[in-house]
């Protein structure tokens, strides 16, 4: 606030910028000092199924969406290393969650804003995990799991949806294993991928880990 005063941008003794969303179940979220306390997941579903993957540039009568695209993750996570816990697969769901309310940035623009989005999403992303017992903060094992898995999920989503050749596709996200089973990606309405995004989240969440 003091910096926003001296480059003129706030004038002395006004209110601080308004930093918060009010969600449809009636929650107040900060963005800027998030609580677990205004995490709902209705609300989380609720956005992420109407948040497009690509900025929208896929095929088909609606877009892919960002719930879609975390259940896809979560699937591939379990692909790669079957033995997971529920709460690592549940992690796995929830790794793009703060996008339900600061969208889905495609890579290079996210690098064009720096660090500042990405400590945003950090602040978001400990809220949620505690919000639902996890850790504050995922593992570094699960982070690099997780890494390979989005990149999977990239992958099938470039060349199926986004128009992208296997090559190119191969070049940026990296190719699949071998022997790994390809999913076949329809993009769903914005209520089917919220459904299905609870859904697989009813499955996987322990309210007793929570309390």
């Amino acid at each position: 606030m003091p910096d926003l005063i001296k480059k003129g941008l706030v004038k002395k003794g006004t209110a601080p910028p308004r930093a918060w969303q009010r969600m449809l179940s009636g929650r107040r979220l900060d963005l800027l000092e998030p609580s677990p306390l205004d995490i709902e997941i209705a609300d989380i579903a609720h956005g992420l199924a109407r948040v497009a993957r690509w900025n929208g540039q896929t095929k088909g009568e609606h877009a892919f969406s960002v719930a879609q695209h975390c259940v896809l993750v979560e699937r591939l996570v379990v692909d790669l290393s079957p033995r997971l816990s529920r709460e690592a697969r549940l992690m796995a769901l929830l790794h793009d969650s703060p996008e339900y309310v600061v969208g889905d940035l495609i890579s290079p623009f996210k690098a064009a804003v720096g660090m500042n989005y990405k400590s945003l999403e950090e602040k978001l992303q400990m809220a949620i995990h505690l919000r639902f017992g996890l850790p504050a903060q995922v593992p570094a094992a699960l982070k690099t799991l997780f890494k390979r898995a989005d990149h999977l999920s990239a992958y099938y989503e470039a060349t199926q949806l986004a128009g992208f050749e296997e090559k190119e596709a191969r070049r940026l996200f990296g190719a699949p294993p071998k022997g790994m089973k390809e999913p076949r990606l329809a993009p769903l309405g914005t209520k089917e991928a919220q459904a299905q995004f609870l859904a697989r989240f009813d499955r996987l969440y322990d309210p007793k880990g929570a309390s």
